[in-house]
């Protein structure tokens, strides 16, 4: 006869609600406001407090940053228990390690819906007037060629999302809200 216990003894079994919420986005750098309007969403209903919110969209986004490619899509996932959120960040060509919230328990909160900020190509040519760098110097820095520079100043391409990481090393934070 099976065991209908499924290797978990004698004990009560706990069926606790959980809400998963996955949505897929171009791993892009113009997707970022979309991504993180999409965790601030997933997070206004969860358990976690304001702090817990904002450790996990900074987590997400530094996950986001990690699993990007040159191409695809990247994949968000929550999963949101009664104490504690679980989130997914995913690149379709590989994938990230699971990144997991802490278990912070406290009233949900709603975070301010911030106003958009200026384009990548805006914020690249302000940056590079405000660092002193020609497109040559910043193409130097950031490994890339000068014609790739040209383009993101231009607002005819923006960079990839593992090109961000190095962006944001150099130059600090990202316009992005």
């Amino acid at each position: 006869m099976p065991d209908r216990n499924h290797g978990q003894g004698d004990g009560p079994i706990e069926v606790v609600p959980v809400v998963v919420i996955s949505q897929t986005f171009p791993a892009r750098p113009s997707w970022i406001p979309e991504i993180r309007d999409f965790v601030r969403r997933c997070l206004a209903e969860s358990p976690l407090t304001e702090e817990g919110n904002r450790e996990v969209g900074e987590t997400v986004f530094r996950a986001l940053l990690d699993a990007a490619g040159p191409t695809g899509a990247i994949q968000v996932s929550f999963r949101i228990f009664p104490e504690h959120v679980e989130v997914d960040v995913l690149h379709s060509n590989g994938s990230a390690p699971p990144v997991t919230a802490p278990a912070t328990a406290g009233a949900p909160s709603r975070a301010a819906e911030p106003a958009r900020q200026a384009t990548f190509a805006d914020w690249m040519a302000s940056t590079l007037r405000r660092e002193g760098l020609t497109h040559e110097a910043a193409a130097r820095q950031l490994g890339v060629s000068v014609k790739t520079v040209g383009r993101w100043v231009g607002g005819e391409t923006e960079p990839r999302m593992r090109d961000l990481r190095r962006i944001q090393e150099l130059f600090g934070e990202l316009p992005f809200p």
